[in-house]
């Protein structure tokens, strides 16, 4: 049996704010994430290490998307890429496509959609090869165990099969239990953007969850302070 090993990214983004809460939840996902904040430090970190997948924002300093993308091509023809903008012109989209791009995702979006395009590419790039899985995570709350993977929460004598965005709210609790989450992160993360009517629409989830989570009185999802929230397995 072929031991699988966790598939290896190079995230490019000089938003501190995003790239933190990418490289969290692609870690979460289980890949092995190495994060640089522009190109320079993207093209350095590619000649020393081995990466699976290259994820480059195009607007950076010292050098820009394009050009980082450019240079990683003459290391390497075939590994996927794929370009972070919150560009939208036909002119742009073409000429990543140029310089070796594989796909393009538009800011703002969600880490779900970020998710499934790397499952797509991957799929696509290297259909036989097992060393692409990634390693499912179970999650364990209180009496209950999570797994995002199927998007199942049980316990016993109770299983609930959850909507995606049940699945992706309750999975970034998880990651950061007895942890505060803030509104601004999971709404990044699960939503793509902290719109306030997503936020109101993000309360209803949170109230669907925590009836999810009755059956253990252990368990919580706290309000804090308006800031965020707070999963918490006594």
């Amino acid at each position: 049996m072929i031991k699988e090993t966790k598939l290896s990214i190079l995230l490019v983004e000089d938003d501190p704010n995003l790239s933190l809460v990418l490289q969290d939840y692609l870690e979460m996902l289980g890949y092995r994430v190495v994060l640089c904040k522009d190109g320079v430090e993207g093209q350095d970190a590619f000649i020393k290490g081995k990466f699976d997948l290259c994820i480059l924002d195009i607007m950076m300093p010292r050098k820009d998307g394009f050009t980082l993308a450019e240079d990683i091509r003459r290391y390497d023809t075939s590994v996927p890429i794929i370009f972070l903008t919150a560009k939208t012109l036909k002119e742009d989209r073409v000429k990543g496509f140029k310089v070796g791009c594989d796909d393009y995702i538009t800011k703002p979006f969600s880490t779900e959609e970020l998710s499934l395009r790397i499952k797509a590419i991957m799929k696509r790039c290297f259909p036989a090869s097992s060393r692409m899985k990634v390693q499912p995570k179970i999650y364990t709350i209180g009496k209950y165990s999570f797994d995002p993977e199927n998007m199942i929460l049980k316990t016993k004598g109770y299983d609930k099969t959850l909507t995606r965005k049940e699945n992706s709210l309750l999975q970034v609790l998880c990651e950061n239990k007895n942890k505060l989450l803030t509104r601004e992160i999971a709404l990044k993360t699960v939503w793509g953007d902290d719109d306030y009517f997503i936020g109101r629409s993000m309360d209803v989830f949170i109230a669907k969850l925590r009836k999810y989570l009755n059956k253990d009185s252990s368990i919580s999802i706290t309000n804090v302070h308006g800031t965020g929230f707070k999963l918490e397995a006594k």
